[in-house]
C-alpha cells in the first residue's frame, strides 16, 4: 500500500490546540502518519532572511523569516502531548527537524525511527549526515535538486548508515560510501526518494511528474511524491504511476493567515484524496492480461456467434448471404466464419438458429 503523509506542517500556526486538531483531522481522512515541523527558528535563518515570493504572497503581511518562523514554533511539551495523542488514534507521528537541536530532539527525547530530510535541507551535508547517523529510515525530498546534488546526498546518507568512526567525513569518503556494496544496500532498505516541485502551489505545466519514475531508475530506490498542487489529481497521478508514498499538505481552513493554507487540502478533500488512493491501488491490481471472475459471466452476453440469416437446409452450401454474426456469444466463434464459407451444411437451421457445424 502507498504510505501516505498528512502534511500538518506549520498550519497549526503555533497554536497547540489546532495542532491536536489536525492530527484528528487526518486520521479521521484515514491518513497514515501525520507530519509536523520541528525547528528552533533562531537555529534555522538569520534575523534578516527574507521570506519566500509564495510566503508573502500566502500572509499577505511582508517580513523577515525569523518574525514569522517564530510564531509558528511548537514547544517540545506540546510535541510530546501531539505524540500521545497520535498514539491513542494510531496514527503514525512525524516531523521534519530543520537544526541539529531539533534533530537530537526527535530522535532521543521523541525515539522517533523514521524522519524526513525536506527538500531545502538536501544541501546541508552536516545535518543530513546527522540524520544518517542515527540510523533511522529516511524519507528525502528533493525539490530544487538535480540529480548531482541527489546523488552527493545519497553518498552523506550511505557513509552515515556505514558510520566507520576511523574514516573522517570528506567529499571522497562520501562517495566511496555511495558506491560500496555495503552502502548502497543500506541506502536500498532504509531510504524513499520523493519527487517534488517547491512552490506553493506548483504550477501544473512545472509538475513533471515523470520524473519520478527518473529518480527511481537513477537511484534504484523505491521513489513517491511530495505534492505541493492544488487539489487531488497529481498525487492520484502519482500512485497511479507507482508512487510508495505521497506526502501533501493540509488545513482546517485555507483561508487561515500562515503560508502553507493556501496551497493545502482541507480534511474533507484530504479524505477524498486518501480514498481516491486507495480505489486506485485496488484498480492496478495484477499485471496479468486474462478474463477476470466477473467478466467470465458476461462473455456469452457481450460477445457473438455464427448464426443463420436465413432457412438453411441440410446440404446447402453456407454462403455470405444466408450467413451472420449476431449476440449471444454461446455459438461457434466468428472467427470460424471464412472456414465455414461454401461448405454444405450439415443439419436444417432456421433463421435465427446458433450455427454448429
Amino acid at each position: 500500500m502507498t504510505l501516505i503523509i498528512a502534511e500538518a506542517g506549520v498550519n497549526h500556526n503555533g497554536d497547540e490546540k489546532l495542532a491536536f486538531e489536525l492530527v484528528s483531522a487526518a486520521h479521521q481522512a484515514g491518513a497514515d502518519i501525520v507530519k509536523f515541523q520541528t525547528f528552533k527558528a533562531k537555529n534555522l535563518v538569520t534575523e534578516d532572511a527574507t521570506q519566500a515570493e509564495y510566503q508573502i504572497t500566502n500572509t499577505q503581511v511582508q517580513e523577515s523569516q525569523l518574525l514569522m518562523l517564530s510564531r509558528l514554533e511548537l514547544s517540545y511539551e506540546t510535541h510530546h502531548k501531539l505524540v500521545q495523542y497520535c498514539a491513542e488514534l494510531g496514527i503514525e507521528f512525524l516531523s521534519t527537524a530543520f537544526d541539529f537541536e531539533s534533530l537530537d530532539f526527535l530522535v532521543n527525547d521523541l525515539r522517533l525511527r523514521r524522519l524526513k530530510i525536506p527538500s531545502g535541507e538536501i544541501t546541508n551535508a552536516p545535518l543530513v549526515l546527522e540524520h544518517a547517523r542515527t540510523g533511522c529510515d529516511l524519507i528525502v525530498s528533493t525539490g530544487m535538486a538535480t540529480l548531482s546534488e541527489i546523488e552527493a546526498t545519497l553518498g552523506v546518507i550511505a557513509f552515515g548508515y556505514i558510520d566507520d568512526k576511523d574514516i573522517e567525513p570528506n567529499e571522497l569518503a562520501f562517495q566511496q560510501a555511495y558506491a560500496s556494496v555495503q552502502g548502497q544496500q543500506l541506502l536500498k532498505n532504509k531510504v524513499t526518494i520523493l519527487h517534488c516541485t517547491t512552490e506553493y502551489p506548483a504550477p501544473m505545466a512545472e509538475i513533471n511528474l515523470k520524473v519520478m519514475d527518473t529518480l527511481g531508475q537513477a537511484f534504484e530506490l523505491p521513489a513517491g511524491y511530495s505534492d505541493h498542487s492544488e487539489g487531488i489529481a497529481i498525487p492520484i497521478a502519482a500512485v497511479a504511476r507507482g508512487a510508495v508514498l505521497i506526502e501533501k499538505h493540509f488545513t482546517l481552513d485555507r483561508n487561515m493567515q500562515g503560508p502553507d493554507h493556501k496551497a493545502s487540502l482541507e480534511p474533507q478533500e484530504l479524505t477524498a484524496m486518501v480514498n481516491a488512493i486507495r480505489q486506485v491501488e485496488v484498480a492496478l491490481g495484477r499485471s496479468v492480461k486474462c478474463p477476470t471472475a466477473s467478466e467470465v459471466k458476461n462473455k456469452d452476453v457481450a460477445r457473438k456467434s455464427l448464426v443463420a440469416a436465413k432457412v438453411i437446409k441440410q446440404g446447402e452450401l453456407i454462403t455470405e448471404e444466408n450467413l451472420t454474426i449476431k449476440r449471444p456469444g454461446s455459438g461457434m466463434s466468428p472467427y470460424m466464419y471464412w472456414r465455414l464459407l461454401n461448405k454444405p451444411a450439415s443439419k436444417n437451421y432456421q433463421a435465427g438458429d446458433l450455427i454448429f457445424e
